[in-house]
């Protein structure tokens, strides 16, 4: 059984304006304090405005959703506690020219002194889901099939469709954002993890990045466990959404890891193919036809997500998340992507009805 687990990222705002709110200490000290969370499950960000939580290893996907729905709980009553509310959503949809406050950690500072205002504007939020792998050399060649269905991924994936309290046209502006870092979007093809660490080691000896975990790759091999990290999603309005997500994860990994095995051809697909393809996903998400890499021409979206799910079936079957993943997939396409809903809220009520959908109290399932 392929292990996995899921980070998510969340912004603290004010519960009328909807402005973010630097209130990362107290909100972390309540939900650490609540019985129902566990030590490390609640961290920092970046900003003072952003909480992460983390669940354990899971091997089933309800336990991850079980997981995700007790943190996203205890943050929640943390956050109104201390007088804020917490949102899930890729960025922040009102912001003023202040930004929020860098974290006051070592790491973090230095990382303000060194990018400037790039600091000041990471109000964005992701997901990111580890799968387990066998070792850093089987992490690889996953790694080098897994990156032709990121743009799905960012597509499907698209909750940020605000940013200071307009409609930026994308699905997900988070996207777009984090491509200003000096190592992100879809990563290269590797040789072998030879060549993934020796190429770390020299991002990081040039002065590029000042430690490996800056490589804001959307997927890479995790500096910390022994996970691929897929790491390309918006934060998500559901656990249940993030639970798909984490199910097509592990079973994109785990179909290529066995490609890898059996000797599948890998697909060619250009780097900068790659990188259109992402950023034609970030800007229309699911509406209409996506870039699909290897197949070198535009797709209808769904047809794509039918595909999807034909190249992970056999790794869904043998982990048990068939029904799971198909079932919440049938009902994300039903129900639309989420940037749609953020746009239907805001049309329908306003900023109020926009700020009650990202709510993580009334996100819930």
């Amino acid at each position: 059984m392929t292990t996995l687990g899921v980070e998510e990222e969340y912004l603290l705002v004010d519960p009328v304006t909807g402005l973010p709110r630097p209130m990362a200490v107290e909100v972390k000290a309540a939900a650490g304090a609540d019985e129902v969370t566990e030590r490390g499950e609640v961290q920092r960000e970046l900003l003072q405005a952003q909480v992460e939580v983390a669940t354990p290893v899971c091997a089933e996907l309800a336990e991850v959703g079980g997981h995700l729905l007790r943190l996203r709980h205890a943050v929640a009553a943390a956050a109104e506690d201390a007088g804020c509310r917490v949102l899930a959503s890729g960025a922040a949809p009102v912001r003023d020219g202040q930004g929020a406050p860098v974290t006051p950690e070592r790491h973090f500072l230095r990382l303000r002194g060194r990018r400037g205002r790039l600091v000041d504007e990471q109000l964005v939020n992701g997901m990111h889901v580890h799968v387990g792998i066998p070792d850093r050399a089987a992490g690889t060649a996953a790694l080098n099939r897994v990156r032709a269905w990121l743009p799905l991924l960012v597509a499907m994936g698209g909750n940020s469709p605000m940013w200071c309290g307009q409609d930026t046209g994308y699905a997900s502006w988070r996207t777009i954002v984090e491509s200003r870092w000096p190592v992100s979007g879809p990563p290269p093809e590797f040789a072998d993890d030879a060549d993934y660490d020796a190429r770390m080691r020299l991002l990081v000896d040039v002065g590029a990045i000042e430690e490996v975990g800056q490589v804001a790759w959307e997927a890479r091999l995790s500096h910390r466990y022994p996970t691929l990290e897929v790491r390309c999603c918006d934060v998500q309005l559901t656990a249940d959404d993030a639970v798909m997500f984490a199910g097509i994860s592990r079973g994109l990994v785990a179909t290529a890891l066995r490609e890898e095995a059996d000797g599948v051809p890998l697909p060619d697909v250009p780097q900068e193919l790659l990188n259109a393809a992402n950023w034609h996903a970030a800007r229309y998400g699911l509406d209409g036809h996506l870039i699909d890499p290897p197949g070198r021409r535009q797709r209808p979206a769904g047809e794509l997500v039918g595909a999807l799910l034909d190249h992970i079936a056999p790794a869904l079957d043998e982990h048990g998340d068939t029904r799971e993943v198909t079932g919440l997939v049938e009902r994300f396409l039903r129900t639309g992507g989420p940037a749609g809903r953020q746009r239907e809220a805001l049309a329908d009520g306003g900023l109020p009805m926009l700020l009650d959908l990202l709510c993580l109290r009334h996100a819930g399932r």
